[in-house]
């Protein structure tokens, strides 16, 4: 279904592409596999819709999943305005990355949506697996073991052994960005795996998302 969109601004000025003000929306009505984890819905559904009238647009509260973040300086060049300076990649609960190959147009990662680009969106972070842990934190476990941390769930142990069941807790930041950590990130990260465990950290997340962690 195609509606005209009400947040953003037809770039006047773009050289190499021109966009109309309407965008296609699922609206809830399809239910297929790939539709389904499109976030946006009409009010009334779009079976209750003919062409010309008038309807809501939004997202109903909603629980996702982040599968990916990039951040884009320059902003990204589209024929609307505002241009995303980030697009955050998400999953609807119940969804998981098995449901969309890499040959569907999700990409097995999801829908997008660009935060600050005029639709009024509110976020509520319910959980992040490893909040205190950034990209290429190098930890060494309790059992000894160090380990590289890419993800929640993308760690790479340097004995070159499987992963197994993960880094067992708790742990011990060794470096940051190629660098020896500061006592304050330290005492953030062993603070923060004192209790539980990595399986633990997953089964919870799973819970809440009733999904498959992104490999």
């Amino acid at each position: 279904m195609s509606v005209r969109w009400p947040w953003w601004e037809i770039d006047s000025n773009n050289e190499f592409a021109h966009w109309n003000g309407i965008v296609g929306v699922d609206g809830g009505g399809s239910g297929t596999p790939e539709t389904a984890a499109e976030l946006f819905r009409t009010d009334p559904p779009p079976e209750q819709l003919k062409a010309g009238d008038v309807c809501r647009v939004g997202v109903p509260p909603t629980v996702v999943h982040v599968t990916a973040v990039d951040h884009h300086d320059p902003p990204l060049e589209t024929p609307w305005l505002p241009h995303p300076t980030q697009t955050v990649t998400v999953l609807r609960r119940g969804l998981s990355y098995r449901e969309f190959p890499d040959g569907s147009h999700l990409d097995g990662s999801g829908c997008t949506i660009h935060p600050g680009d005029g639709i009024p969106f509110t976020f509520e972070l319910l959980i992040r697996p490893y909040a205190s842990l950034q990209t290429g934190d190098e930890v060494a476990d309790i059992t000894g073991r160090a380990w590289r941390f890419d993800g929640p769930w993308d760690w790479t142990a340097f004995d070159g052994e499987p992963a197994g069941t993960g880094p067992a807790w708790p742990l011990v930041l060794l470096t940051r960005a190629g660098k020896p950590c500061s006592a304050g990130d330290a005492e953030a990260v062993a603070a923060s795996t004192a209790g539980g465990s990595h399986q633990e950290t997953v089964r919870d997340w799973m819970a809440l998302t009733e999904a498959s962690p992104t490999p």
